[in-house]
């Protein structure tokens, strides 16, 4: 089983939490550990957001329970009244992510009201923003998990599956049941991609020189999620009509195999160049031989007669999938603009990010 870097911090922080506990002598610093569950963050920024939301939400449980203890008391009853409304105000403030830990606030001023019932009040409350502070300091101290190359190796890995099911479904060499399965778990990665570009874009630099970079980077991350994204919709139009594209006339589907078959190689070929392994005159050489659009559509208009002539629907189905892939191919070619934008500025930079990381 591997260790993420998440689950490592999680532990680090749980910890420090109990150590700085026992360091101010806290008379419970398991709640300073249990805090620290809830703050830690997979990002700094978002460790940052996390802390001022988790300040404001702990105040919202201590000052309730407070209220409420020296009103009604604390019977069991006004415990679970105080929770409901400590629930609504983080949700009208729009602060939900506290509310786990507002209620371990409230829930541990609320036990006891022995003694001093205020000091034990300001005592419950540091404890727990305690473990909130250490959870930060984990977060900053310990370097966040690289998200450029967890990202790129997402889409890379995607894009590849994607690729290879395409070639199967033109050829008609692929299994029905299986790619549709395989859909469904290419849409889950797809997701999982649009959440690691928002982990790598909250990422923050520490140089405001690296800004620019990144900037022209996010613009190219997000334009290779929309060249897999349109690869994907070809993908499922081809799983759709694949008794139609098998029908089709054998000239018009070699010709739908051949300007895929060169689509999906210039795509994987952007994708090299992008980490500095292949040179820009290769793509240059291997993007002139797809089609353009307007011949793409000049060649099923020519031969739609042919389609016509076997079955009328054959025309929208075969209509659609030639749209489709004139859309991919405009994704692909625009991914090509902005990598050789990029690499024109910054020649080099991005070789280093990408290489060091084994890929």
């Amino acid at each position: 089983m591997k260790l993420g870097a998440r689950i490592l911090k999680t532990g680090i922080a749980i910890i420090l939490s109990l150590y700085l506990g026992q360091l101010v002598h806290s008379p419970s610093p398991v709640f300073a550990g249990i805090a620290a569950i809830f703050a830690v963050q997979p990002t700094i920024y978002r460790s940052y957001l996390s802390i001022i939301e988790q300040i404001q939400g702990n105040l919202i449980g201590a000052l309730l329970a407070v209220i409420f203890v020296i009103t009604l008391g604390n019977h069991i009853v006004v415990i679970g009244l105080a929770a409901i409304i400590v629930i609504s105000i983080n949700l009208k403030l729009k602060i939900e992510n506290t509310i786990g830990l507002s209620l371990v606030t409230l829930v541990a001023i609320m036990e006891s009201t022995n003694g001093n019932f205020i000091l034990f009040s300001i005592i419950r409350f540091s404890t727990i923003m305690l473990g909130v502070l250490a959870a930060f300091i984990v977060n900053l101290v310990f370097l966040p998990p690289k998200y450029e190359t967890k990202l790129y190796l997402r889409i890379s890995n995607t894009t590849e599956e994607i690729l290879r099911w395409i070639r199967l479904s033109t050829r008609n060499a692929s299994d029905h049941t299986l790619l549709k399965n395989d859909i469904d778990k290419l849409k889950d990665s797809m997701l999982k991609i649009g959440q690691l570009y928002l982990m790598y874009k909250e990422e923050r630099n520490f140089f405001k020189k690296n800004d620019l970079v990144k900037t022209r980077k996010l613009v190219i991350y997000r334009q290779m999620i929309s060249a897999t994204k349109k690869a994907l919709d070809t993908l499922k139009r081809l799983h759709r009509y694949e008794n139609e594209v098998h029908l089709l006339p054998e000239s018009l589907k070699q010709s739908i195999q051949a300007q895929l078959d060169c689509l999906l190689h210039h795509h994987e070929q952007l994708m090299l160049r992008f980490i500095g392994k292949i040179r820009h005159h290769t793509i240059h050489e291997d993007g002139a031989l797809c089609l353009n659009k307007k011949e793409l559509f000049e060649l099923f208009l020519s031969r739609q007669q042919d389609v016509s002539d076997q079955n009328e629907s054959y025309v929208y189905h075969a209509m659609q999938i030639v749209a489709t892939i004139i859309d991919y191919g405009e994704q692909v070619e625009h991914l090509e603009t902005l990598i050789t934008s990029f690499q024109s500025y910054h020649n080099g930079e991005n070789e280093i990010t990408i290489e060091d990381q084994s890929l």
